[in-house]
């Protein structure tokens, strides 16, 4: 699966360990940045980046985009402003939002914030979010066309 990686200072080092897990595991990552730490970069066009290119695959070979940042939340405002892409935030607690927005939304972006999660919980919403499937239930299914036609 390709997967599209992004963050800013906040979730760096963050990025930098999932990043290395998914590689490990065999997925093809493309990392839209930021590529080095800066303190006090700005995050809206690294999430730019991973979304259009989520958006662009969306219509041949679906990918998916993991992005990073303080709380998670700005990260996903901006990949949820491109037709296609669809965020579910993840700032620890329940892994259930993540499954529920995989299987009722069809979510293909997972913004994770950095400031609240360990490691070891990233890794579990990741494997989470990759292993879960769209159920394609017909109310579901019919709620992303609603989705996709207001976002044209």
């Amino acid at each position: 699966m390709k997967i599209y990686t992004a963050t800013d200072h906040a979730g760096f080092e963050l990025k930098e360990k999932i990043k290395e897990y998914l590689e490990e595991k065999g997925h093809e990552v493309y990392d839209c940045g930021a590529l080095t730490f800066e303190s006090g970069d700005d995050y809206p066009e690294y999430m730019a980046r991973a979304a259009e290119d989520v958006q662009k695959d969306s219509m041949h070979a679906p990918s998916v985009a993991i992005l990073f940042g303080g709380s998670g939340v700005g990260e996903a405002i901006v990949a949820n402003r491109f037709a296609h892409v669809r965020a579910v935030v993840y700032s620890g607690g329940p892994l259930d939002v993540i499954k529920i927005s995989r299987e009722h939304n069809d979510t293909n972006v997972l913004s994770i914030g950095a400031r609240f999660v360990t490691e070891n919980e990233a890794i579990q919403a990741v494997d989470l979010f990759l292993e879960t499937e769209f159920s394609h239930a017909e109310r579901h299914a019919e709620r992303i066309i609603q989705i996709e036609e207001l976002t044209k």
